[in-house]
């Protein structure tokens, strides 16, 4: 026997073959049930679904055979793998591969052998499914069409185990990514100089930081038994309530004022809160977010400092003597002053630097729509620097010009009523960067009123990548990846959708089945890199030669469709571009310096309005008026 020579896609294939874990796993009745019904269904002895890896060739199930696995080189299924498509040998002992296997000259005495390829989901033949009969013949139409059938379940079953393995491998590379991003948040959380807490719906602790416990002297554990309400002091907790519930119903965006809390020692500590709430994906308030920083020192020494003056009043007509020391006083209130402000001014650059270095773009504009605030990944992500961005209507920077007069609309709607359509939701919109190219993002928008003014602040990210990957899936879902051109599944898409234009518009719709004559003799003498190129001039010519409106559809292998619209003459037409696509395929094809010659058979069928055939009608139909050509001599076609 002539062993198979590895196939120019054996690395690949055999990663995707050894990942699936099928190799000499225990049966399974999926299989075993395909096995059977091969044998029943066409009539044969011998039926089995072999893998085959880079030393042995072994049988995920049989009937007929009373071994479990092979050598490769003696494996009749390692040259459907190699050949990548059906292969049908009638007599084995007329095969220069096979006519000196040992199953052929005893044995079994197999003298015929049918195998099509098991493939991936990118199309690599992993191994075959296989019958094999103890006497030579030809598989009728019904059951090439049975094995066929049958060699799709045990494709899409495998494919279906493959899906699933990369669809483990990316949830395991997301959590990945998600426990960095939260570390890296919980960093910044445990560090920061001001307090920081998340409060659940039953206003007890969810997260807490140090910085808190330093503001108000308790420990974690202190913290964690009480509730937000019991650090408030009693003056201001009516305020404060209010402020709460309206923050919970989203009449207001966010609370940010300076009042009283009250340290374990019971004594009051002044701080300032701003406090806003966290959304789950159906906009429901699910927690509360809190930054609480002490202005206490500065707090006294406003106080202090106006007690001072008023002390000053009252003596400066009796003691002008005491001035002196009073001035004195005043000078160290304000420096003291001045350094809680300093301190104040600390801790806030400290929130700005997690703005800045965040890794989505942040954006917060005024009423008027001017950009207050540019953080370095909106530079990066939009390619307008902080000088420039800063001071410019942020609809003449990032805004597409067909969005912004409803930017301007909802803006004026907003300040006039207080309602926006796009506030607090997870929205994907477009935008541009500065070189005017578009760019797809997820930005969250939130208002903000402090001291009378409103302000909008929004994080946008990038999302080009996921957008791009989701129209790249798409297109090699219904695309073949050697020709370009549309594939089996997008056939069973536009075919149904050309009917019903048919049917609308009450014209003709014809289905051409190809199937190339003497493709297999070219691929086995020059190889298959001469069989693709081949296969691709194929279908270069196919589209040359039909109309912009028409579509060419490579099912697999050397078989293609042509679906013809709008036929004002349906099976003239038809009949007539048939005879067109003859003349082009049949014109020489050259590889490098070797000159092949294939020609097609061709089924034509006819859908036209009122008939009631379905999709799957028409391919049927198609296929067998394409096997009549065959039989009626190759090289011609066929209406039925």
């Amino acid at each position: 026997m002539l062993p198979a020579a590895d196939p120019s896609y054996e690395t690949e294939r055999l990663r995707v073959l050894n990942a699936l874990e099928l190799m000499d796993s225990p049966a399974e009745p999926f299989f075993d049930r395909i096995t059977r019904l091969a044998v029943r269904t066409l009539g044969m002895p011998i039926a089995y679904i072999s893998l085959v890896d880079d030393k042995r060739q072994w049988f995920k199930s049989q009937i007929g055979l009373d071994i479990v696995e092979t050598s490769r080189e003696s494996s009749f299924c390692a040259h459907t793998v190699l050949a990548q498509q059906a292969i049908f040998i009638e007599d084995t002992t007329l095969d220069e591969r096979f006519k000196n296997h040992h199953l052929v000259k005893g044995g079994k005495h197999i003298r015929f052998y049918a195998g099509i390829p098991i493939t991936s989901i990118e199309g690599l033949a992993l191994g075959a499914l296989c019958v094999m009969d103890t006497t030579p013949r030809r598989l009728e139409a019904e059951e090439l069409e049975a094995l066929n059938d049958l060699a799709a379940l045990v494709c899409h079953e495998v494919q279906l185990r493959e899906t699933t393995l990369l669809a483990r491998r990316h949830v395991k590379r997301s959590k990945a990514v998600f426990e960095t991003r939260e570390a890296r948040f919980r960093a910044i959380f445990e560090r920061a100089a001001v307090g920081i807490s998340l409060i659940g719906r039953n206003d007890r602790w969810i997260d807490i930081n140090d910085a808190l416990c330093r503001i108000l002297g308790y420990s974690r554990e202190e913290l964690q038994t009480l509730t937000f309400w019991e650090l408030i002091h009693p003056d201001d907790l009516d305020e404060f309530r209010q402020l709460a519930e309206w923050l919970s119903t989203g009449r207001i965006d966010a609370i940010d004022l300076e009042r009283r809390a009250l340290n374990k020692q019971g004594e009051p500590v002044w701080v300032r809160l701003s406090v806003s709430r966290l959304e789950d994906h159906d906009g429901n308030a699910s927690s509360i977010v809190a930054i609480i920083i002490d202005v206490h020192a500065r707090k006294e020494a406003e106080e202090a400092l106006a007690a001072l003056k008023e002390d000053l009043e009252q003596r400066v007509v009796l003691r002008t003597h005491e001035l002196q020391r009073a001035n004195e006083q005043l000078s160290q209130a304000m420096a003291h002053q001045l350094q809680s402000e300093q301190a104040l001014r600390r801790r806030e650059a400290e929130l700005s630097s997690v703005i800045e270095h965040a890794n989505d773009a942040y954006v917060r504009i005024d009423e008027a729509g001017i950009v207050t605030a540019w953080n370095r990944q909106a530079v990066e992500t939009f390619g307008w620097t902080v000088e420039e961005a800063l001071g410019q209507p942020l609809s003449d920077m990032i805004i597409p010009p067909a969005l912004r007069e409803a930017h301007r609309v909802g803006m004026a709607r907003y300040l006039s009523t207080g309602e926006a359509k796009v506030l607090n939701q997870r929205l994907e919109l477009p935008a541009i960067r500065r070189d005017g190219s578009d760019i797809p993002v997820e930005v969250r928008i939130r208002a903000l009123n402090v001291e009378g003014q409103s302000f909008f602040s929004a994080f946008l990210h990038d999302i080009s990548e996921r957008k791009a990957a989701e129209a790249r899936r798409e297109y090699e879902a219904r695309h073949d990846a050697l020709t370009g051109l549309l594939n089996r599944r997008a056939l069973m898409d536009v075919l149904p959708k050309a009917i019903t234009r048919a049917e609308r518009n009450k014209v003709d719709l014809a289905l051409l089945f190809l199937d190339l004559d003497g493709f297999k003799a070219v691929n086995d003498a020059r190889g298959h890199d001469a069989g693709d190129a081949l296969l691709r001039e194929i279908a270069k010519r196919l589209q040359e030669g039909v109309r912009k409106s028409d579509e060419v559809i490579r099912l697999g292998g050397d078989e293609f469709t042509v679906m013809l619209e709008g036929l004002v003459d349906g099976a003239s037409d038809a009949c007539r571009l048939a005879s067109l696509l003859l003349e082009k395929i049949q014109a020489p094809i050259w590889l490098g310096d070797y000159e092949a010659r294939v020609s097609a058979s061709i089924g034509i069928t006819l859908y036209t309005p009122g008939s009631a055939l379905s999709a799957d009608d028409l391919i049927k139909t198609a296929d067998t008026a394409m096997y009549e050509a065959k039989r009626a001599g190759k090289a011609r076609f066929h209406l039925m």
